[in-house]
Order: C-alpha cells, then structure tokens, then sequence
C-alpha cells in the first residue's frame, strides 16, 4: 500500500531509522531516503540497506520527495528548520517526531510557506538506545502517534499522514500542541527529570560508592537508570523548549512528596496507603490499555 511516493527522514537514529524500516517494509512509499549530517551514521545506515538513498546532505534528496521527515533533536530542528522548508518542493508536506509540539510549532510558523503543509507529530515509542543499528520497524507497533496540525492544514494531507502511521501500526490521535505539552510533560518529561536526579543523587551520596550503587541495584533503582541512560542532548532540549509544562508539574510533584514525606515523618501510614492504592490503579489502567505487559520491572525477567 503506497501512501507517499519519495520520502526523506532527516536523522537517522532511533526514529528515524524505525520509520525508514517500517516504511520500506511494509512498501508504504516508492523510495526512501535518509539524511544525517554524521558520517559515521551515514556508513551504519548505507549498511543497514534500509534505504534508497544515503546522504550527509538532505538537499540531495529534498527537492523530489512528497513527505520531509524530521527526526533530530528539538535544537536541531531549529538549526536546519528554516533550510529545509525553503527547499522543499510545492505541495509537499513536512511532519517532524519530536516531544515538543507548541515551542516548534511557534518557531516554523515564522518562516512556513503557504504551498506546503506541515503536520507537526509525535510518535510515543522509544528505547533508551539511539543510533541507526538500534532502530526495528516494529517500533511504532501498537504506539500511540499525537498530531498537531492547525487548523488551516489540509485535512486530506492529515489523512494522508495518519494513514501512514496507522500502516507502521500505530494509534493516532490529534490534539492541540499546547495540550499535547502538558501531557507530555506528566507522562515523559517529568519522569524522565526525575530519574536523572535520583540516579545522579545515588551516585553522589557519601555514604554510598559507585560500586553499591552498581551492585546492589534492586529493580526498581535499576529502571531508573534505564530511563536516565536515555539520549543527553535529546532531554536537554525538551527540557529547555517545554520549559512552562515541565515547570508546572515539577512545582505539583514537589507539593505531592512533601506530603508523602510528612506522612512517613508522621507515621501517617492512612494516608501512604491511599497514594500506593490510587497510584496502582493506574498502572492497572496502563495494562489493561495496552501500554505495557502486566509482568513487573518492564516485563524483563530477573
């Protein structure tokens, strides 16, 4: 089922690459290229053959594809945005995969051309590898993919878009950009802040070593540190670029654990148990919709 002819991902890692995987495997375009400004990036995914066309240079390809994908960091996007819409040809739509959509969406608006489209996205599937090697086409499988598109885009070329992601299998669900940022930042965003400091806290406690905190790593401390292992440059930016909504629910999680830590000051252990219970409802709920397996510690056996 061909849905677009020539397709260009600009950055090929993780995403970028699942996408070129799926896209190609499942014939969803009649070529695929992909761009990344990294040799060596460039060598892995000339050897991984999940392309037509490999190019350091996006202009390459840019001026015959009918769908731009931008799969880099936020920081990035802002670098090579404006280059890139200028070179895209009439009608073509640009889409992107970032986890912030209303700081983006601010940015392109200053330099978007009237003759093409753009459907900002966001794909909620993800590893903490990163790099071409560590993509897989089944990535989007059973995911949940947010669009954000204005008001005044095309509503077939936001059909058009959600049927492709629809075919690499995900869910798709359009919402505002602002809404979208609030949520993120509750269910990504703040956890992922959080398992950076806690990690980063146990390293730097003096009276635990590297190597207690490396050997005696229970399962839930070990988690943590799988959700902190994730990309640098990547968190840094959506920190930065949805700074209101992280912001906003840091300041309602340090209102939450300082009740929490009255409670166990207190030996208040009514009101721990009503947290413990309200919060295991919801990954009850998590379960049941599909989002993860019902085995404990990430459905990783021990």
């Amino acid at each position: 089922m061909t849905i677009y002819y020539n397709v260009l991902v600009i950055g090929g890692g993780l995403i970028g690459s699942s996408m070129a995987r799926a896209i190609k495997s499942k014939s969803l375009a009649e070529r695929i290229y992909i761009a990344d400004t990294s040799p060596e990036a460039c060598g892995v995914l000339r050897t991984l053959d999940i392309a037509d066309g490999v190019s350091e240079d996006f202009n390459d390809f840019i001026g015959k594809v009918d769908l731009v994908i931008l799969a880099t960091p936020p920081s990035v996007m802002k670098t090579i945005g404006a280059s890139v819409v200028k070179a895209m040809k009439t009608g073509a739509v640009l889409t992107d995969v970032g986890s912030i959509k209303l700081d983006v969406a601010k940015y392109f608006e200053t330099f978007m051309r009237s003759d093409i489209s753009f459907i900002p996205g966001h794909p909620i599937a993800g590893t903490e590898n990163s790099g071409p090697a560590a993509g897989f086409a089944e990535l989007f499988q059973d995911r949940w993919c947010i669009l954000t598109p204005d008001e005044e885009v095309d509503e077939a070329e936001v059909k058009r878009l959600s049927d492709l992601w629809e075919a690499m299998g995900s869910q798709v669900a359009l919402m505002d950009a602002a809404r979208h940022d609030i949520v993120l930042a509750t269910t990504s965003h703040v956890p992922h802040l959080i398992a950076y400091t806690l990690v980063g806290t146990a390293i730097d406690m003096e009276t635990v070593t590297r190597n207690d905190v490396v050997k005696y790593s229970a399962g839930g401390f070990r988690d943590f540190t799988r959700i902190a292992a994730s990309d640098p440059q990547m968190w840094r930016d959506v920190f930065l670029q949805n700074k209101e909504g992280v912001l906003e629910v840091v300041d309602r999680f340090i209102e939450d654990l300082s009740a929490l830590k009255r409670a166990i000051r207190w030996d208040d252990g009514e009101t721990l148990m009503k947290h413990f219970s309200k919060t295991r409802d919801i990954r009850r709920h998590i379960v049941d919709a599909g989002q993860d397996t019902d085995k404990a510690d990430f459905g990783r056996e021990s």
